[in-house]
């Protein structure tokens, strides 16, 4: 299968799913609407318990970075991060990363803008993006929006996936990309 065959079925792939499931849907004798409309108002139900979440994360957030506190913190790990060989550009980003995906993004593009998509930087950034989670996030919204507060192991375990994908990427982009 070519490049092209590829390219075209991923073209189509989403909108045919739209079109195909409710045919399948009515053809079972589901009511196509009634059932979306009621999927829609529980959706909206569940947006209106996290938004509380959201904002407390977004306003911890605000007060971390602007109270300095993020960059002693980052003083404080740099001579670790020294031995290990991790550029202390991309620090920010690693210590934003499990707080929040937007402003873990927005350190990405400002490393790509300073030092270029192609430098290394700029590919450990991309690839730190892509190896670790928003943990405290995901746990402050999804916990929270469901009533657990409890959360026992979960922070341990979502860090240290977080920092395992942290140090893997680092290691990584220095074998491929020196």
């Amino acid at each position: 299968m070519g490049f092209q065959a590829i390219s075209t079925i991923s073209k189509w792939a989403i909108p045919m799913l739209l079109l195909v499931i409710p045919f399948i849907a009515q053809a079972r004798g589901v009511k196509v609407f009634e059932t979306f409309v009621e999927g829609a108002e529980k959706g909206f139900e569940t947006a209106i318990k996290t938004i509380p979440y959201l904002v407390a994360m977004m306003v911890a957030i605000g007060v971390f970075r602007a109270s300095g506190a993020m960059d002693l913190f980052i003083e404080f790990v740099k001579p670790a991060t020294d031995l290990i060989g991790v550029p202390p550009e991309v620090l920010p980003l690693g210590l934003m990363r499990p707080l929040s995906g937007g402003g873990a993004l927005g350190i990405t593009a400002e490393l790509i803008k300073t030092y270029g998509p192609d430098s290394f930087i700029g590919r450990l950034a991309s690839t730190l993006q892509g190896s670790t989670d928003t943990t405290f996030f995901v746990l402050t919204l999804y916990f929270g929006s469901v009533g657990v507060r409890k959360y026992r192991y979960s922070v341990m375990a979502g860090l240290a996936a977080d920092i395992t994908g942290f140090l893997a990427s680092v290691y990584i982009c220095y074998k491929v990309f020196g």
